[in-house]
Order: C-alpha cells, then structure tokens, then sequence
C-alpha cells in the first residue's frame, strides 16, 4: 500500500502546526495531490490557505488515514467529530506526545487500527526520523502507508512495543532541543576565550551541522568518527578528558537528562 491510496480514499489531517506543516509539504511533494488532504485547523496559516487542501470543509466518507496533530491537551475535545471513521477500515495515525494507543481506542472504538509515532522537529528539512508502533487492528499494508507517508519528512523505525515510546520521546522528540543547546554553549564558551559572539555562534553552528552532516554520511561510527580527530596528547584530547569524565562529563550528565525526559513522558501519559 502507497501513497497512491490517499489520491484514491483521500485523508484526514487534524491539526496544522509546525508539525503538521512539515508533514502536510513532505506529503504533497510525494505526490499526494492536494484536494484529496482534508484539513482541520482553527487557525490556518496563509501557506495552509494556499497550499490548495480542504480546509475546514465537509470530511470524506471514508478515508484511508486521519492524522492526528494536534496538541495532546487539545485531542479530548477534537476526536468526538471523528468518531464516526472509528472501528473501521480508517487507520488512525497520532503524532500527539504521551498519548497512549488505549486513550484513543476508548473514544475512537476498540476496533479501530491506529499507529502511534513520534516525529521530531528536523522534519521541517526533511531530516526528521519517527518512531511508530500500531495496535493488533493495523495491518502490514497500513503500517507499511503510515512508514510511507512519515518517510516523506525523514526516516522512520519501528518500536517492538509502546513501552518504549518514552525512551524514544527522551531521545529523539526531545533531542533536537540538546542539540541546540550543545550550540549555544559552544558559542558561549568560545566567546569566553576571546571570540566575538556573532562569530563564535557561527563557528558553533557550522561545526555541529557539519558535523552531524559527516556522522550522517560517513560509513564509520560515531565513536570512530570522534578518534579520527583526536590527535594524542593534542587540543581535542585535552577537551575530550573533561566531556568524557566519568563523573562529571556528557555521558552521566546525558543520561540524566534523557532519563528526566523519559520519566515526564511518563507521567504526562497518566
């Protein structure tokens, strides 16, 4: 099953934010043709307006997909107007963070297929990667078109049991945000020595995406990657002593915060 269904059953997309943005441009530059989208979104942006969707207007009978994307406080009053695509051939796919598959089968019907997946924000470029994992209703082909239409913004994995949605939110959905940060305190950090800021920030900023370009490409691993720049006894050493500190460097700290994260997940899904 490929996208070519949706140009056939149509879809449903409720909520266009970023996200759902993002989403919505990967799957109309994949083909998807743009009357058969159905949006529902209160406040539409003038890219939405002009991308050439449905907007706001009556919904198809049966559509092969409704994505859910809207924010997870903001599902309990959204998802009775789509009740009626529930316990049937429609597969549910939500992108909503700690919104677990057994809340929507309780509103939707407990029949119904429905993938949970979790996107991160680099799918704004097409670099994205979702996890995603469906209940016993979906079959192999709808879980082969949900990989479909979330391959449109980046890569896609699938989980062995929701569980482990937590972990994946900690790591990849909430990710980009460390990355960020990681620049910021390079840039700061390379001012302190010196540099003016606009240009640490650059340096900072060219350096990680360069980075992350050549961990992306390259065939050796990231552990790999990291001794082929470090010289014995030279600069790049010196720093990686202090990272890679037992006790006080990245990796403690990094598994500190991942398992904060996870741990939010959590109990935002309670």
């Amino acid at each position: 099953m490929g996208l070519e269904q949706i140009n056939t059953q149509a879809m449903v997309l409720l909520g266009c934010g970023k996200m759902g943005s993002a989403l919505l441009a990967g799957w109309l530059a994949q083909g998807i043709t743009a009357q058969h989208v159905h949006v529902i979104e209160p406040a539409p942006s003038d890219w939405l307006r002009g991308s050439g969707v449905s907007l706001n207007g009556k919904l198809p009978d049966a559509p092969a997909v409704v994505v859910l994307a809207v924010k997870p406080q903001m599902m309990g009053a959204a998802l009775p107007a789509l009740q009626s695509f529930g316990n049937g051939q429609t597969l549910f796919i939500s992108i909503a963070a700690g919104t677990q598959m057994a809340r929507f089968s309780d509103i939707l019907g407990a029949r119904t297929p429905i993938i949970r997946a979790m996107p991160n924000t680099p799918a704004a470029v097409g670099q994205g990667i979702t996890a995603l994992i469906g209940n016993d209703h979906v079959s192999d082909t709808q879980l082969a078109l949900a990989e479909a239409l979330l391959s449109a913004v980046g890569q896609t994995v699938r989980l062995e049991h929701e569980a482990q949605m937590d972990a994946v939110t900690a790591l990849s959905g909430s990710g980009p945000a460390y990355v960020f940060h990681l620049i910021e305190a390079m840039a700061r950090a390379g001012a302190a020595q010196g540099l003016a800021p606009e240009l640490a920030m650059q340096l900072a900023r060219a350096t990680v995406t360069g980075a992350a370009a050549l961990a992306s490409q390259a065939p050796q691993t990231a552990a790999e990657l990291r001794q082929n720049v470090t010289s014995p006894g030279g600069t790049t050493a010196a720093a990686l002593a202090v990272l890679m500190d037992a006790t006080h460097g990245l990796p403690p700290l990094m598994e500190r915060a991942i398992a904060a994260a996870a741990a939010r997940s959590q109990e935002l899904a309670q």
